[in-house]
């Protein structure tokens, strides 16, 4: 019989099957929506701003936002959204483009080691598991850091792994300590891949079984230290020479500012969300859910596993109690920071996971959650749009829903009703399956029906246009106390006075603007930050966007002899803080 009849050929050609249709499955969910939203606060529009500005400028090096340097972040994922909107020519699909594929190279590294560590089949629902959980979805379907620097540390973790426990394999070493220097470019945090050196060095010296045979080679170690550095070197060589060159004020803070006050400050003296010290056992509760509702189950098998010093499980297991411990320690805490474990959590629990959905307490379990997501869905859905709660009416002004909200609330009815169908259709029998069903629908309802519903009021395009309407087609625009939505938005290109600057020293500097050509020039102004400097009966009311109110002034009405800067007109703002 030939091999390509042989049982084992046909037992491939079904993987490759299941392989494919899986990842058509993730490819609908994860980009369902594409193209019918623009970027939403609080990160979107900033990481996208700088993206453009990169293509209009031709500098990707040193970003912009406005005409300050924007030093927050490494440019790798503003430089790739840019890439994207290179090759697409639509910023729509180009801002969300690096999440989608981080999400997809996530999925296909999950499953290939796990299929590697066990099978196919624990393979491919470690891949499932981790599609699966809120967390995971809902950060891949928004275009912020946290994916694309995940997808790096999962690359650099798979490639150490695949040398630790499946070496000796050395092009996977040195392959995972650059994907861990690309982390580091992207946002800082790619060095936590290389604290998978603790638990594999503690496995060696007490000699746990399933590591590989890796003798000697310590040119070939340092060569991994090499590949980390020359990763790194692709972005701060260049940008160290760069602000050399340039040797302005504003570049040598920029250099400071990420070097030392975005990583080491940022850590040891947290200047936001703080919260906590047990924050994240809820974020694991209930962001990873329902791959975290297992873990009653889990627990016990790891345990037995971790007794036969079974280093398949130590490795990946202690890096995630690492990477939470080290985020626990500073007061400033968000749930994306831990999101880099994720997928090693599937990984870790897939072996069990087949024979968990076959037992009745997780199969009620499942049921209970998808019959509470339903019946809360539909509960909201009927309830405001019958009775018109507060809650419901104040959604409705701050968002501007000429409808009430009637369009989202009508989503929630179908989602509530779609959930409770599939709750119906499994019952206890195919808890699992219907909950997988009805997460999927979940996503793609939200996808294609509220991001169309929800796009003008969250994203500030609708606000922008209206008063690209008002001023009119040859009119010069400004903006004061802006927001990185708003000159995203813009029809035109419009002029900035400082983003980190307070009100008052803005709204001054606008002033003059303003004066110099008072028949052309119009300023885009935060309610808020108007003070007593400016006539409100003379200044025309855009819109709401973003929970506030924004105007447009001509120079007629700023009050005369009133200067902004002296006076602080304006409530101060943070502008480091996100909406």
């Amino acid at each position: 019989m030939s091999d390509i009849s042989s049982p084992a050929a046909a037992e491939r050609r079904t993987d490759w099957r299941q392989l494919a249709w899986f990842f058509l499955a993730a490819l609908v969910v994860l980009a369902a929506g594409m193209g019918l939203r623009d970027p939403w606060p609080a990160d979107e529009p900033r990481f996208a701003l700088v993206a453009k500005q990169m293509v209009e400028s031709g500098n990707w090096l040193i970003p912009h936002r406005g005409s300050e340097l924007y030093s927050d972040k490494p440019p790798l994922f503003m430089a790739l959204q840019a890439l994207f909107f290179s090759l697409t020519h639509v910023w729509r699909i180009a801002f969300l483009l690096p999440s989608l594929l981080a999400g997809l190279g996530m999925l296909a590294l999950v499953y290939d080691l796990a299929r590697r560590l066990w099978n196919h089949r624990t393979g491919l629902i470690a891949a499932t598991a981790l599609l699966c959980t809120f967390q995971f979805v809902y950060q891949v379907k928004r275009a912020q850091i946290d994916p694309t620097v995940s997808f790096f540390l999962t690359l650099a973790n798979y490639g150490l792994l695949r040398h630790f426990l499946l070496g000796p394999d050395w092009r996977a070493y040195w392959l995972g300590c650059f994907a861990a220097g690309l982390g580091v470019i992207t946002k800082g945090v790619g060095v936590l891949a290389l604290l998978l050196f603790a638990p594999y060095l503690y496995a060696r010296w007490r000699g746990w079984q399933g590591l590989a045979e890796v003798r000697g080679g310590t040119l070939r170690w340092l060569v991994g230290g090499a590949c980390f550095l020359l990763a790194l070197s692709l972005w701060l060589g260049p940008m160290l020479l760069a602000a050399h060159l340039h040797d302005g004020p504003e570049y040598r803070a920029y250099v400071h500012d990420i070097l030392f006050h975005q990583t080491a400050g940022r850590y040891t003296e947290s200047w936001d969300h703080h919260q906590p010290p047990w924050y994240y056992l809820g974020v694991i509760g209930f962001s990873w859910m329902p791959l975290s509702l297992a873990l009653p189950w889990l627990l016990p098998a790891w345990r037995e596993r971790l007794a036969a010093r079974d280093a398949r499980l130590l490795l990946p297991l202690a890096w995630i109690a690492l990477v939470v411990i080290f985020f626990t320690f500073p007061k400033g805490k968000r749930d994306v920071y831990i999101m880099p474990a994720l997928p090693w959590l599937a990984v870790c629990a897939a072996p069990w996971l087949a024979d968990l959905a076959r037992r009745t307490g997780p199969r009620r379990i499942a049921l209970g959650l998808l019959t509470v997501l339903g019946s809360a869905a539909l509960g909201t859905g009927l309830v405001a749009l019958l009775a018109q709660p507060k809650f419901a009416a104040t959604l409705a002004a701050q968002r501007g829903f000429e409808d009430g909200g009637a369009a989202l609330w009508s989503l929630l009815l179908a989602l509530g009703a779609v959930l409770l169908a599939a709750a119906a259709w499994g019952r206890l029998r195919r808890a699992v399956p219907a909950l997988l069903g009805g997460l999927a629908a979940m996503w793609l309802l939200w996808s294609l029906w509220a991001y169309p519903v929800l796009n003008d009021s969250s994203s500030a395009v609708g606000v922008m246009r209206r008063a690209g309407e008002i001023i009119g087609p040859d009119a010069q625009l400004a903006l004061v106390a802006w927001k990185e939505q708003n000159l995203l938005h813009a029809d035109r290109p419009a002029v900035d006075f400082g983003f980190q600057q307070h009100w008052p020293q803005q709204l001054a500097a606008a002033a003059a603007w303003l004066r110099a050509e008072p028949s052309r020039r119009w300023l885009f102004i935060l309610g808020d930050a108007m003070g007593d400097c400016v006539d409100r009966g003379r200044a025309t009311y855009v819109g709401h966007a973003n929970r506030r109110e924004w105007w447009l002034i001509r120079a007629d009405a700023l009050r005369p002899d009133c200067d902004p800067a002296a006076t602080g007109a304006g409530r101060e703002d943070n502008p480091n803080v996100s909406d």
